[in-house]
């Protein structure tokens, strides 16, 4: 089992590719891209990561974390592989990692659902989601996720699917202490001054989680931001409809 730097890492595509790395969003798993790798990896070489204190990577070291230290991990990642110039893909707490990475380090950015401010309705569905943890358990917190992830419609039709999803992550699911301090590092991102780089903004119409609008507002305050909006999706947009994210990913890198 390959790791780097702390963090457990696999490749797909082809060597010879153009490196994109794909980073998930607060579950931290790169198993979450599941659905989108075929597509990536038939022009990309691309490497999917568990985020420290997540999946197969060490755990977090004591104290608090920030989305900082996360970029940080990422380009010790990319200096332990000899990775220049990469493109990135991050959902929401992933698209923040992106844009705290070194902006000469990485060529394009996408940042799927993902904000320059914490929107107050987020920070009151983390509180929720939060709590629910706290005082009923994981099982409880994991069987709630769907809500906040996918469309109503979506979750009906996938109930059997979701299922088998939940008792997986239960089995894998981090202390309450990481997520806790995830969360945390999520609502204390404040936007880097100095982004100079290609940045795409991808928000869901219908994300019941995080706001379109927070999507918007991080492309205009970005210098050279562009922002496209997907009408249906919710927050997991790339799993729920994984050819028109595809479409539009692949189209802004480039292929």
């Amino acid at each position: 089992m390959p790791h780097a730097a702390g963090l457990w890492y696999e490749w797909h595509g082809p060597e010879e590719g153009e490196v994109l790395i794909l980073s998930a969003g607060l579950g931290g798993a790169g198993a979450y891209w599941t659905p989108n790798l075929p597509a990536f990896a038939e022009r990309y070489r691309v490497l999917l990561y568990d985020h420290r204190g997540t999946g197969r990577s060490e755990a977090l070291p004591p104290g608090p974390t920030s989305v900082e230290a996360m970029a940080a991990d990422v380009m010790m990642l990319m200096g332990e592989l000899g990775i220049e110039q990469p493109h990135f893909v991050g959902h929401a707490l992933g698209g923040l990692i992106g844009l705290s990475v070194s902006p000469a380090a990485v060529a394009r950015l996408v940042v799927v659902n993902g904000w320059a401010r914490l929107d107050p309705h987020t920070a009151r569905c983390f509180d929720a989601r939060l709590e629910l943890l706290r005082r009923s358990g994981a099982e409880a917190y994991v069987k709630a996720q769907p809500i906040f992830l996918y469309p109503a419609g979506w979750s009906s039709e996938h109930s059997d699917a979701l299922d088998a999803e939940a008792r997986r992550q239960l089995a894998h699911f981090p202390p309450l202490d990481t997520v806790e301090r995830r969360v945390a590092a999520a609502r204390g991102f404040a936007l880097p001054h100095d982004l100079t780089g290609d940045v795409l903004a991808l928000a869901a119409a219908d994300d019941v989680l995080v706001p379109a609008h927070c999507s918007e507002a991080l492309a205009d305050a970005l210098p050279l931001g562009t922002l496209a909006v997907m009408k249906y999706g919710g927050h997991a947009c790339n799993i729920t409809d994984a050819a028109a994210f595809n479409r539009l990913v692949l189209h802004y890198l480039g292929s």
